[in-house]
């Protein structure tokens, strides 16, 4: 076989005055190639590949598991990714190791994390571990971080060896560079970037956000029991990078994040050679404002599953190592209801964030930017001034549509416990439990005198 050239510095990545293509739709079997022909037809990994490429399997599952749940993906790439230095460990003050994790189960909650004075932080340096539970080498349990970032991932790269990433921005967008291809996202959209897959994330300014790691399985969509066969997140919405690669020998530091810890190896070149690819294991985005809302049309607020737009499962069903579930905007037409998200005590371990506006849930405190942590079995629900308004039943209640914010929640089945750096962090509201605390006593005895 003869191969036709790949020079250095030569690229397929696409420009950023184009738009980006994507292939639609969930866990589906993939096909793209950047170069006509480079995808082998009807094998994997052929004695020779067509223009002088490797063949190499990425594994997102073991290889026997049930296929109804088998992940995988077949790289077409310029050099192996075993080419590459010795990883030696890479310090970092943001990635706080899981035994050194605080149980306190008061109510938590954080202002927004300002940008660093500093302009030269990257998406991977501006981490800061806020709780978590579980073990990594034990492929159970997760991890919840912050991110900021004030400028790009210059020939720096990383993997999780850990688990996979779920990222939510909250103000700025990202371009992020992945072996599959290119996957620009903004405020009010996600994406999820799978165990074992090569990143690099650009921003044109300051930007900040939420990451939810989670060690074990992956995320998929909830099922939808009695809605039936449409609603909350369709697949058909989510979005996967079409092939894209470059070319270009020069140094890259390839970071990894393996058993909680940091390592960061030498390359001689772009990790970013992948010329075709096929399989069903590939990072995604997902536009929130597509979310398919249902609420109550009667009576009662629902339970906050009813807003899940990807799930982790346990092994036990019904029960999830990690949900994210949004707070959208919505009609709420709840007669005789009380319709802030009730009082509430839970067996799960509740984080929030707010991506933009204000939550109907509590009237001041909780920002764009910010986070709150309620515990397994710590009580929580709206705050005094929401409670009063709320609970107000001189008017007829009538239908209102709330458009004024977009909250989320990573809720999980794990008892969290706190990082250090979050407990001491400037940005934690010491007192937070104090919106509760004037609640008054109406309780009237009707036996009473």
């Amino acid at each position: 076989l003869s191969y036709p050239p790949i020079t250095s510095k030569h690229t397929h990545l696409t420009p950023t005055d184009m738009s980006l293509k994507y292939l639609s739709g969930f866990g589906n079997e993939f096909a793209t190639e950047a170069i006509p022909g480079s995808l082998p037809v009807g094998q994997n990994n052929p004695q020779k590949c067509a223009h002088g490429l490797f063949a190499e399997q990425l594994s997102g599952t073991a290889f026997t598991t049930p296929r109804v749940k088998n992940e995988r993906t077949w790289f077409y790439r310029i050099r192996p990714s075993v080419v590459h230095g010795k990883f030696v460990p890479l310090p970092h003050a943001g990635f706080s190791d899981p035994s050194t994790f605080v149980a306190d189960p008061n109510q938590h909650r954080w202002m927004p994390s300002p940008y660093p004075e500093s302009a030269d932080v990257d998406f991977i340096d501006g981490f800061t571990t806020m709780c978590g539970s579980g073990d990594p080498c034990a492929k159970s349990g997760l991890t919840i971080y912050l991110y900021t970032a004030t400028k790009s991932m210059q020939n720096r790269a990383m993997y999780n060896a850990d688990g996979d990433f779920l990222i939510v921005p909250q103000e700025g967008a990202l371009r992020i560079k992945t072996e599959m291809g290119i996957i620009e996202v903004e405020p009010s959209e996600i994406v999820v970037i799978q165990r074992g897959i090569k990143f690099s994330v650009d921003v044109t300014g300051p930007s900040r956000g939420y990451v939810l790691e989670v060690y074990s399985g992956h995320f998929t969509l909830p099922d939808l029991g009695p809605i039936g066969a449409n609603g909350l997140a369709n697949a058909r919405d989510f979005l996967t990078p079409v092939a894209a690669f470059e070319d270009v020998e020069e140094p890259y530091s390839l970071i990894n994040k393996f058993a909680g810890q940091l390592f960061v190896a030498p390359l001689e070149h772009s990790p970013f050679d992948v010329v075709a690819w096929h399989g069903n294991y590939a990072p995604y985005k997902y536009d929130l404002k597509r979310f398919c809302c249902m609420n109550s049309v009667t009576f009662d607020h629902p339970d906050p599953s009813i807003y899940t737009v990807l799930t982790c499962p346990s092994n036990e069903p019904g029960t999830a190592v990690a949900d994210f579930v949004i707070f959208p905007p919505r009609w709420m037409v709840m007669e005789h209801t009380f319709r802030p998200p009730y009082f509430h005590r839970n067996t799960m371990s509740e984080y929030m964030g707010m991506i933009h506006g204000v939550y109907d849930n509590k009237a001041k405190g909780f920002e764009p930017g910010g986070s709150s942590l309620h515990l397994t079995m710590t009580p929580h629900g709206p705050d005094l001034e929401t409670f009063i308004k709320a609970s107000d039943d001189s008017k007829e209640q009538q239908p209102t549509f709330f458009g004024a914010g977009l909250a989320f929640m990573f809720e999980t089945c794990y008892v969290l416990k706190v990082a250090p750096s979050a407990l001491r962090s400037p940005t934690k509201d010491n007192e937070y439990s104090n919106c509760w605390q004037g609640m008054p006593k109406l309780f009237q005895d009707p036996g009473s005198s």
